[in-house]
């Protein structure tokens, strides 16, 4: 089985055509690495070619949905429709040559996510949702993991900005949760691919401070559809007001408030 909604087919034709540029780009980021000039620039090239690419092919099918990407902002069309994109969300992995970044797309209407795609295009994984319908990563269903016991379980999270005013309280939250599991903290680069992984139980919370709406929001309904729990650091929904969030299998949610609230 797998997702073929008209909104979901028109995603991942977007997220194909614009991987290709993204997968292209990519390759030449290892020649890059060693010129004087570097390849900060290449790669903010890179991200505005892809964000084009994307909003014209989903324009092109919805002319009528605003639009909220992180390189050009708002797009403001019919109020109740919204694409939330994020062109390159891992930009540092793809500036060093990590193969581990993502394209991802929501789709809000009235305010709540509705569907999402996010799409790591070197390791050809889509990972699909939409309202009611399940979560999937290529065409497979997906569900969260069942473990209860937070000390047995795989953390993932992200760190604050260099200038970050809430950099000792992530670390003190680091601390926390490390002395808590056997397994240690991951930090692997990809907010949306974070909660990709809770969602298809590879692992099993994620947790992160001052995340955009755009690095998140196809994040929330693949958690959700997948039998997760997307709440702020308080177990409630404000985590886009309170730029908190946690994304867990459900089962250790409140363990894990508990660990952000020491």
């Amino acid at each position: 089985m797998k997702l073929s909604s008209a909104n979901i087919n028109v995603m991942v034709k977007a997220c194909r055509k614009a991987a290709k540029i993204l997968i292209r780009d990519f390759g030449e980021i290892e020649n890059l690495q060693v010129s004087l000039k570097g390849p900060g620039d290449f790669v903010t090239m890179s991200d505005k070619k892809v964000e084009k690419i994307l909003i014209d092919e989903l324009l092109k099918a919805r002319p009528n949905y605003s639009v909220l990407s992180e390189e050009i902002g708002k797009i403001d069309n019919d109020e109740a429709y919204k694409w939330i994109i994020d062109p390159i969300d891992g930009t540092a992995n793809f500036l060093h040559g990590i193969p581990h970044f993502a394209i991802s797309i929501g789709l809000e209407k009235d305010g709540e996510i509705i569907c999402g795609i996010i799409y790591d295009p070197i390791k050809d994984e889509m990972f699909t949702a939409e309202k009611g319908n399940g979560s999937y990563l290529n065409n497979q269903r997906i569900r969260v993991s069942s473990r209860s016991q937070l000390k047995d379980c795989m953390i993932i999270t992200g760190g604050p900005k260099n200038n970050s005013n809430e950099s000792e309280l992530s670390l003190k939250e680091y601390i926390n949760f490390s002395s808590k599991v056997l397994i240690p903290i991951r930090k692997l680069g990809s907010a949306s691919l974070d909660m990709a992984y809770v969602a298809a139980g590879r692992c099993d919370g994620f947790w992160q401070r001052n995340l955009n709406y755009w690095d998140i929001a196809a994040g929330i309904i693949l958690i959700k559809e997948s039998g997760g729990f997307v709440t702020d650091f308080n177990g409630k929904k404000e985590y886009i007001q309170n730029k908190t969030i946690l994304a867990t299998n459900a089962k250790i949610n409140n363990e894990m408030i508990k660990v952000l609230d020491s």
